[in-house]
């Protein structure tokens, strides 16, 4: 996936058990959409902190904010309340959302990719930007 391309369809559980359809966000308000490796490890800890900390920015822009990583609902759910986490988690057990969005791997394949994909209100890739650092990722929104 590339700026300037439509974020694709996909669906998967959330933090409340429920299916979370996608054409039910996208295409009808800006999205953050945020990909990385695992719940609760120190990095991608910081990296939903830094998301939670401006969730009422994202909010008053209109804009939603769903982070997604391979961990069981479970893991999801205990991630969510240990860290106070307002927006949406999303298990991709099967790795097929990752797939869909392109993203890449990490230290040689080893560890699953850490992305922030930024769409406008009717879906359209705005901004893509990949770290391995957590806490980058708030900052490089704020700044656009």
């Amino acid at each position: 996936m590339k700026v300037g391309d439509r974020v694709p369809d996909f669906s998967a559980i959330d933090t409340n058990g429920n299916l979370f359809e996608s054409n039910t966000v996208i295409g009808k308000k800006p999205t953050v959409i945020y990909f990385y490796p695992k719940d609760d490890t120190r990095v991608c800890t910081e990296q939903a902190c830094s998301f939670r900390d401006q969730y009422e920015d994202f909010k008053a822009l209109g804009a939603e904010v769903i982070g997604i990583s391979g961990d069981s609902l479970k893991s999801h759910i205990e991630f969510a309340n240990k860290h106070h986490l307002p927006f949406i988690l999303l298990s991709d057990s099967d790795k097929k959302i990752r797939k869909a969005f392109g993203v890449p791997n990490d230290y040689f394949g080893l560890i699953p990719g850490r992305a922030t994909y930024v769409a406008d209100k009717n879906g359209i890739v705005q901004l893509i930007f990949d770290s391995t650092s957590g806490k980058i990722h708030i900052e490089k929104r704020s700044k656009s």
